[in-house]
């Protein structure tokens, strides 16, 4: 079994921070009953981490690391759905939509995680990827076959998280840029066909 403790670790800190803001929104809310204020409860974004509603599809074979990742993924605020192989990962995709794909690289063979950011490249919503992996010696083969970051384990928990953060806008930031680039050429395709149409209009008188 690959070592997981800093993902664990990594997961006891996140969760004691959570309960930490939790007591304490507790105590608010107790502070402002007795005080006449009525029962006041922090809006949902004053938590940390959990505005987000961004949906991740996480496939490892390994349960152990599965369940302790969506954990940590989900106490920060995301939407997590897991796969425990490339082909039930596959069967997600084609499924549903999702911001962001998370796959380990060996779960049936040793490059399933390609097969996974394959089926996940090919989906017209066009989800973030990353392969997550114990095993970084993948040279540029993971960036030819489509993946945005590599994401090596175990890792600390804060870093997974401002990785998967950064992929996330930058990815996002592409597909806007693309969108715009698409709407621009399909303007100038519309511009130049309407002058195509006016100038071949026969003349009349």
């Amino acid at each position: 079994m690959r070592n997981w403790q800093g993902f664990d670790a990594g997961f006891d800190r996140l969760r004691n921070s959570r309960k930490k803001h939790l007591i304490a929104t507790c105590d608010r809310i107790a502070m402002d009953a007795s005080n006449g204020n009525g029962c006041f409860v922090s809006p949902i974004s004053e938590i940390p981490g959990a505005a987000m509603t961004r949906r991740i599809l996480l496939v490892d074979d390994e349960l152990a690391i599965l369940l302790t990742l969506k954990a940590i993924l989900e106490m920060s605020g995301f939407n997590v759905e897991t796969a425990t192989s490339a082909r039930e990962a596959k069967q997600k995709l084609a499924a549903g939509t999702y911001e962001m794909v998370i796959t380990d690289m060996r779960m049936e063979n040793e490059t399933s995680g390609f097969e996974v950011i394959r089926a996940a490249r090919s989906q017209a919503y066009n989800p973030a990827t990353a392969i997550l992996t114990a095993y970084p010696n993948l040279g540029g083969d993971w960036k030819t076959q489509g993946a945005e970051s590599l994401l090596v384990k175990p890792m600390n928990t804060n870093d997974l998280l401002r990785q998967i953060e950064a992929l996330l806008v930058t990815h996002q930031d592409s597909k806007q840029e693309s969108a715009r680039a698409g709407a621009m050429k399909q303007a100038r395709h519309g511009h130049n066909g309407g002058v195509a149409a006016k100038e071949s209009a026969p003349k009349i008188g």
